[in-house]
């Protein structure tokens, strides 16, 4: 169906009726009225210019470091085939493009992973999850795998030239994990009751790696959502606030498809 359009006569003349009325109303009650003058903007101010400014970075926090992962064929790009064991397997055997030590798993992780086999009640390996992080229109592998101290590793993994390389490394403890869009999102606990971190993590082409590009602390929902204090009314009940809608939970065969599962 094509949208109706009005004649163009009668548009004009409908025009003309409505600039009469705005002409007509201004001053009485309900006509426009000014908000006052713009506020200016201001321009940043630089702090200490006469400091120079640093040349490299004192730490490595492992931030775009990449992996092949070795004895892994991806065969027509789709990483829905592969078997996220075998992935988190040969990926134990995988040398990143440098060497952070941010990539490194417990030994006692290790040794769940090599047996997960023969032991699969206590692989840490997590279903997988599916999602074009990279925007070249082929899914990403998502993995999780659990740590000791409720610890998470969060790894990606591109299809890329008929094998598989890992685009994102880092591990926290996590409250979530997400996707939106072509985002991954931590939440993680912070230090001051009632504040989180939050980091969204977003591929980068110049580096062909995911990057943590916003970082944030934030207060938790529950306490966004919490009335201030003194404004309760006597005797009333104090809402449950309603929970953040979880992500697509992982389908019954263990391998689910575009869902989300967040950060710091």
């Amino acid at each position: 169906m094509r949208p109706h359009r009005a004649p163009a006569a009668t548009r004009t003349v409908v025009s003309a009726v409505a600039a009469l009325t705005l002409l007509s109303g201004c001053g009485t009650a309900g006509g426009l009225k000014s908000a006052g003058d713009a506020p200016s903007a201001v321009e940043p101010k630089g702090l200490w210019p006469e400091l120079p400014p640093a040349s490299s970075a004192p730490y490595d926090y492992g931030e775009g470091e990449t992996a092949r992962i070795p004895g892994i064929k991806v065969t027509g790009g789709d990483v829905r085939r592969l078997d996220p064991v075998t992935v988190a397997q040969a990926g134990l055997k995988a040398k990143t493009d440098r060497d952070s030590g941010l990539d490194e798993l417990p030994d006692s992780t290790v040794r769940q992973i090599e047996a997960c086999r023969t032991a699969p009640k206590d692989c840490p390996v997590l279903p997988p999850y599916y999602r074009d992080l990279t925007g070249d229109g082929r899914d990403e592998l998502v993995l999780g795998i659990r740590m000791p101290d409720q610890q998470l590793a969060v790894r990606v993994y591109m299809p890329d030239g008929g094998g598989l390389t890992r685009i994102m490394s880092t591990y926290d403890a996590v409250i979530s994990v997400e996707l939106a869009g072509r985002d991954l999102i931590m939440r993680a606990p912070s230090v001051i009751p009632g504040y989180e971190y939050r980091t969204a993590w977003s591929w980068d082409d110049r580096q062909r790696a995911m990057l943590p590009t916003r970082d944030e602390i934030l207060r938790t929902p529950e306490h966004r959502k919490a009335p201030r204090p003194g404004r309760t009314p006597t005797g009333s009940a104090t809402g449950t606030p309603t929970p953040t809608p979880s992500a697509d939970a992982p389908s019954g065969s263990g391998t689910p498809s575009d869902s989300a599962a967040g950060t710091r």
